[in-house]
Order: structure tokens, then C-alpha cells, then sequence
């Protein structure tokens, strides 16, 4: 980690003194002001995609930071080295800053954001759980070195008018921050996006062929669509708003549907997954639907301030990462069985003993928040106070098991888990310890209703 930090914190130092140097301190703080601009609207898009399983603000900011900083400082030298052999090997500065533009700043500039991503895939594997992840991941390592080369375009561009004195209206800074900030903010994002979603799908994969495949794949197709990015300009006058109108628009529509899809499919994994454990115990049956719904966390979160102070807003919103941290673990191992997840009984039994500490704190304020958003389903009493027993147990209730919505599966077949360890038996709910009475697996007196073998989550 220090030697991360020194990295960043070098390489920072480098790219600012390099560009200001090549803007001047003038057009350095001109290019700065206006690179901020669509930066924290990039940014707050990302996060809310991933919202729904939401990573640490440290890795985020990291990628944000070796996008800005490694990644351009990299991109910077290589493509200036690159672009001066190919002018010394073809005595023509203009084809070599043609060729160079289309076909190195393309691949040095991917491969460089690219390794933010494997960093994370390989040393944050925990947090790197799927496409919702690598869209997220990708998207601040981008963003930050979108920010980076605007500053260098757009304070090369005011240098460029102060030096011929252009008004404003008429100049190329103006010029310049209509492409980059106005019409194209999301290029370098939508790009390097396809990275991550390839890191994402290898992180779900169980076949070692597509864990490495699926990247190089997905680097290959950014690679190509910002070659063809940099190359609208030799498509003759109109060929920009060609290749804007018929390629980056629509492939900008197409991973916005698909962002919506993926978190809309997390959340759906997260109620499936969870209703699992609330018909064992471990949750109560209205936190399901709360914890499957972005606008009632943050209301439970707000709720729990209002009671407790932010200690509780604090413990409410640890409580939350960890259920979708342990739905999400359950819900990878079911698919991937015990190669996937060979520490899943350990990790489980992390995140379960976690739950249990701040579940005083947190259950109350989901479960009223799924109240007061009416989340809910008809089928459900409050009053019943019968412990571990599904709604489907009841008499007279004919309603799908657990407590998501209807349209949200949780049946898992009894092999679903096959050679998974099972986690710990469940604790009755009216002992206080849940790790020092529970009895042995098979043997438990409040074996939950409809769950196939007996104490665990199968």
C-alpha cells in the first residue's frame, strides 16, 4: 500500500510539472478550472451505479488517482517516444502524429488505465465481485485520466488564443471545451469501460480460459473504439459527427441500458439471496426488502441518525454493505461452488457474526424504512411473532417463500451449495450469543421452516 501511495504521489508530481510546463502556469490553471468541471458529475454517476454493493472510497479514489496521474504520465511519454521515432523513421512529422494518434495512443493509453484495473482484480479481489465492479472501477480510473488530458488540451488551446489574440467566442479554447467537456466527457470512460466489463465477467467465470480471455477481449474492444475515435478527424470534414452520431452516442446508450440492467440485477441478487438467510434467522423477514432497495437504505440510514446520532447512521450503514457483502458471497459460490469460493465457510461466518453485533441498531431502522416505503408485501404480519418460519409455513398463506417481492426468486435447490461448507448452525433468536449456544449442525431445536437439510443455509 506505501508503495502505492509513493507512486501516485510521484507520478502526481511528475504529470503536473510536465504539463505545466508544456501549457505555461497560465494555461496550466485555465485547463485546470475547466477539467474540473464534468468530473464530479462522471464520478457521482459511477457511484451510483454501484451503490447497490458500494466500494471502499479508497480504491476508488486510487483508481481515480492512477487514471490522473500513472496512466497519463505513462500515455504522455510513450506516445511523445513513439511519435518521434516514427518521424525520424519516416522524415514526415504529420503522418507520424496521424499514425501515432490512431494507432499507438490508442494501445498505450488503454493498456495503462487497464492496469489500475488489474491491480484491483488481483489484490482487491474481495471488492471486485462482478460487471457492476469493473464498470465502476473503470469509470474512475478514466475518468481521472480524462481529467488529466483536458487540462493539457485545453491549456494548450488558451495559450494558443493569448498568443494570437482571439476573442473569446471565436477561440480555441472555446472550440476545445465544446468537444471535450460538452459533447464528449464520457469517451475515455466509455472506452475503458469495456476493460472493466471484461475483468467483471472473468470475475464470476469459473473456467480459467475466460478469467483470462474475457480481460484481453475487453481491452482489445477499447483499444479499437478509441482508435476509431481518433481517427474521425481523417474521415473528411463531417467525419466527427459521423463517428459521434453513428458510434459513440449509441454505444453510449447501450452501457447505460446495461448499467441499469446490472444494478437492477444486483439487487435482485441481493433479495434472493438474503431471503435465504432471514428465513434462517439471521435477518428479520422486513429487512429483505429494505436491503433490496437503494431509496430505503439510505431512509434507515437516515432514520438511525435521527435516533442514535451518526454512531447509528455509521452501524446501519455497515450493516448494509455486509448483508449485500454476504449475498453477494453466497450468490458467487452457488454459482461457482467451492472453486470459486474455497473460503466461503470462513467468510460467511465473518460476515454473519458482524451482522449479528449491529443488527439491534440496524433491523429496526430497515424494517421501518420498508414500512414507510411500502415495500411490504400484503402477505406479511408483523404480529407474528413465530421465530424462523417463512411466510409459505403458515397456514392459510399461499404467498411465494421469503419476504422479497413476488417477482424475485429465492428457492435454492438443496445441491445448490454441493461441496460448499455449510456455515454455522443457527442461533435461536432469544439467546444472546449466537457462537457459544448454538448446537450442533442437524441438531438445532428451531430448525428453520422449508429450508432443505436442517440448521445452515444451504
Amino acid at each position: 500500500m506505501c508503495v502505492l501511495v509513493v507512486l501516485l504521489a510521484g507520478t502526481g508530481i511528475a504529470i503536473l510539472e510536465l504539463v505545466r510546463q508544456q501549457t505555461g502556469t497560465p494555461g496550466f490553471f485555465v485547463g485546470l478550472g475547466l477539467a474540473l468541471l464534468p468530473v464530479a458529475p462522471l464520478m457521482a454517476a459511477f457511484r451510483w451505479l454501484g451503490r447497490a454493493a458500494p466500494a471502499p472510497w479508497l480504491q476508488l479514489l486510487f483508481c481515480f488517482g492512477w487514471g490522473a496521474c500513472t496512466a497519463a504520465l505513462i500515455a504522455i511519454l510513450a506516445n511523445s517516444f513513439a511519435t518521434q521515432w516514427i518521424a525520424a523513421a519516416t522524415a514526415d512529422a504529420a503522418d507520424a502524429d496521424t499514425l501515432g494518434s490512431v494507432a499507438i495512443a490508442p494501445v498505450v493509453e488503454e493498456i495503462a488505465k487497464a492496469a489500475a484495473l488489474l491491480l484491483v482484480f488481483v489484490f482487491r479481489r474481495r471488492h471486485f465481485t462482478g460487471p457492476a465492479d469493473g464498470f465502476v472501477v473503470a469509470g474512475f480510473t478514466a475518468t481521472g485520466f480524462a481529467f488529466t488530458e483536458n487540462i493539457l488540451y485545453l491549456g494548450n488551446a488558451f495559450g494558443e488564443d493569448v498568443a494570437e489574440g482571439t476573442g473569446v467566442l471565436d477561440s480555441v479554447t472555446a472550440a476545445t471545451f465544446f468537444v471535450r467537456i460538452v459533447m464528449s466527457p464520457f469517451a475515455h470512460p466509455l472506452f475503458t469501460v469495456l476493460t472493466g466489463l471484461g475483468f467483471g465477467a472473468a470475475a464470476v467465470s469459473a473456467r480459467r480460459v475466460r478469467r483470462i480471455g474475457l480481460p484481453l477481449l475487453g481491452l482489445a474492444l477499447a483499444m479499437t473504439m478509441h482508435a476509431l475515435w481518433n481517427s474521425a478527424s481523417q474521415f473528411g470534414e463531417s467525419g466527427f459527427y459521423t463517428v459521434y452520431g453513428c458510434v459513440m452516442v449509441p454505444a453510449f446508450g447501450v452501457l447505460l441500458w446495461l448499467a441499469v440492467r446490472i444494478r437492477r440485477r444486483r439487487l435482485r441478487a441481493v433479495a434472493g439471496e438474503l431471503a435465504v438467510y432471514a428465513a434462517a434467522g439471521w435477518l428479520g423477514p422486513a429487512e429483505v426488502p429494505a436491503l433490496a432497495s437503494m431509496p430505503a437504505r439510505s431512509l434507515a440510514r437516515s432514520l438511525a441518525r435521527r435516533s442514535g446520532g451518526r454512531a447509528a447512521g455509521r452501524a446501519v450503514a455497515l450493516y448494509e454493505a455486509d448483508a449485500v457483502a454476504l449475498a453477494l458471497l453466497r450468490n458467487r459460490a452457488r454459482r461457482g461452488g467451492p472453486v470459486r469460493e474455497p473460503d466461503f465457510a470462513g467468510r460467511e461466518r465473518e460476515l454473519l457474526r458482524s451482522l449479528w453485533q449491529r443488527r439491534a441498531t440496524a433491523g429496526p431502522a430497515l424494517a421501518r424504512a420498508a414500512v414507510m416505503e411500502e415495500l411490504l408485501p400484503p402477505w406479511f404480519d408483523p404480529l407474528d411473532r413465530r421465530p424462523n418460519c417463512r411466510p409459505d409455513c403458515r397456514p392459510g398463506r399461499g404467498a411465494a417463500p421469503g419476504v422479497a417481492p413476488a417477482e424475485v426468486p429465492v428457492e435454492v435447490p438443496a445441491d445448490a451449495l454441493a461441496g460448499v461448507p455449510a456455515p454455522r448452525p443457527v442461533p435461536s433468536p432469544r439467546r444472546p450469543d449466537p457462537w457459544t449456544s448454538a448446537t450442533p449442525a442437524g441438531r438445532s431445536s428451531n430448525r428453520p421452516c422449508g429450508l432443505p437439510g436442517g440448521d445452515g443455509v444451504r
